[in-house]
């Protein structure tokens, strides 16, 4: 989505809510105690980060940006894992360096990252008289 001033708010916005459908959608899988976390992160993995991440080859990274998406993973990763049993008997949530143990520091800026970087990849391989290498120059 392009508009005047060159911002992706809006896009980011959009690919969270499909995020949340998503999701929302597999809500009985994700919090289902018959299957292991291992698989359930694979399939966070393969149906929600992608159903964000879509288009990110194009995002320019901005703080905001990057914090909104971070929000969005924990608070999945979080209903995901479930509460925590604290030492004195509490329940509690998983802090966010919990949740990032979790995910083994892998989290969704990084596979932006690597999106961005198959995407270069791509693109270097094209021709020269691809618009896109046109744009490129």
């Amino acid at each position: 989505m392009v508009n005047t001033d060159n911002s992706i708010e809006e896009e980011i916005r959009e690919r969270i809510a499909a995020g949340n459908r998503a999701f929302h959608v597999h809500k009985k899988l994700f919090t289902s105690k018959l299957i292991s976390r291992n698989v359930i992160l694979q399939l966070y993995n393969t149906l929600i980060r992608p159903t964000v991440a879509y288009a990110s080859e194009t995002w320019v990274r901005k703080e905001n940006m990057i914090n909104k998406l971070m929000i969005f993973e924990r608070k999945g990763m979080r209903k995901i894992s479930g509460p925590t049993r604290s030492e004195d008997g509490y329940w509690r949530i998983k802090t966010n360096q919990e949740i990032n143990d979790i995910l083994k520091g892998q989290n969704i800026i990084g596979f932006i990252k690597k999106q961005r970087l198959n995407w270069l990849g791509h693109v270097e391989r094209m021709t020269e008289d691809i618009n896109v290498q046109k744009i490129k120059r």
